[in-house]
């Protein structure tokens, strides 16, 4: 009889997701045993994840593998992988920077990063999108510290703040800011951006599907003629954003925006893509809130654009908002992103060992 497998693991939140986080060095170097591990250890295929850790939900089935980098100028790696609860689909074709607010406490916790005063910086390559992040987290007494006074929206409660700053994101993963070269192209009769600034996006505006923008999650989860169509779109934009075939994977995500009514730059609505998002991820926002400045958008035409170089772009979403800082470079020829940073909070929930059942050794 083989027995049950352990595995050292945390549960941890990071923004407004929850996730596994492991060691690089305690999963399979295989790509495929390591993921019928990670399946088998969340409880997937199973909507309800019954017989794992998974909490149900795309935003709470997540999972963060962290390394020890081996480049010089970053103290760790962090691969970002989307289980899908209802699916055996293990996806590493996006990235997540809500998940990332606590791959730095993390990296302190198992001792890859040591810590560096009252704040400690730690630098991430970021292996879904060959780009890097400066994730800073308070360290007191030479200890992450988890309690604070920040609170962020989609978050019961405050926690100590997590900033995070991204510094090379444009094209992460469909190898341009603007795959199709156009800041506007029509699908199936809805005028789109199609963007990537760390997570390909289809921002679309609610109007053009019928909707008003505002509706609540249980009415837009509720739809599935709506969902049909999104899908659709979502087919066709994957071969356009140089994803090809995307029904196996979650990217791209599918945003719906509309005129802000809460003093923000823009309202939205967004789809993980199978699943309305209890709030917005954040790259997602950054991506969004990017797609906002550029002129002749179907964002743009509908956003509150804040003046000036360096733009705080408050992203609605139905929790509330998230505050996104961009910088543009001014000097360069056309539309340059420098810099996008924003604050999240984290909070480790679970130290200890997951179990996996024989038949995901196989």
């Amino acid at each position: 009889m083989t027995e049950q497998i352990g595995i050292r693991c945390a549960l941890m939140r990071g923004g407004t997701s929850k996730g596994a986080y492991f060691l690089a060095s305690d999963l399979p170097d295989d790509p495929a045993a390591r993921d019928r591990i990670l399946l088998a250890a969340l409880g997937s295929p199973d909507p309800r994840q019954i017989d794992g850790i998974g909490g149900a939900h795309p935003l709470t089935s997540k999972v963060a593998v962290v390394s020890k980098s081996e480049r010089p100028d970053c103290d760790v790696d962090y691969l970002f992988l989307q289980i899908v609860p209802d699916k055996p689909i293990v996806s590493d074709k996006q990235n997540c920077g809500n998940i990332l607010a606590g791959v730095a406490p993390f990296a302190i916790e198992r001792g890859l990063v040591r810590p560096s005063g009252e704040r400690t910086t730690v630098r991430v390559y970021m292996v879904n999108s060959d780009s890097k992040a400066e994730v800073t987290v308070e360290t007191p007494d030479g200890r992450v510290r988890y309690d604070g006074d920040v609170a962020i929206d989609g978050v019961p409660g405050t926690h100590a703040p997590v900033t995070q700053a991204f510094l090379d994101t444009e094209g992460s993963a469909c190898g341009a800011l603007l795959p199709t070269g156009r800041t506007m192209d029509e699908i199936d009769g809805v005028p789109c951006t199609l963007i990537d600034n760390g997570m390909p996006v289809v921002v679309l505006p609610a109007s053009a599907l019928g909707l008003t923008g505002y509706e609540d999650a249980d009415a837009l989860e509720g739809d599935a003629v709506l969902k049909e169509r999104l899908e659709r779109i979502r087919l066709a934009a994957g071969p356009l954003m140089g994803l090809g075939d995307v029904r196996a994977q979650t990217v791209p995500k599918l945003t719906l925006v509309a005129p802000p009514r809460d003093g923000g730059m823009i309202c939205t609505r967004t789809f993980t893509p199978f699943s309305l998002h209890a709030s917005i991820g954040v790259l997602g926002a950054v991506t969004v809130a990017t797609a906002c400045l550029l002129d002749g958008s179907p964002a743009h035409a509908l956003a509150a654009v804040p003046p000036g170089p360096s733009k705080l772009c408050d992203v609605e979403h139905p929790s509330g908002r998230l505050t996104v800082a961009l910088e543009i470079d001014t000097a360069a020829a056309g539309f340059k992103l420098r810099r996008a940073a924003l604050v999240r909070t984290a909070r480790l929930l679970m130290d200890g060992t997951v179990f996996v059942t024989p038949a995901a050794q196989a």
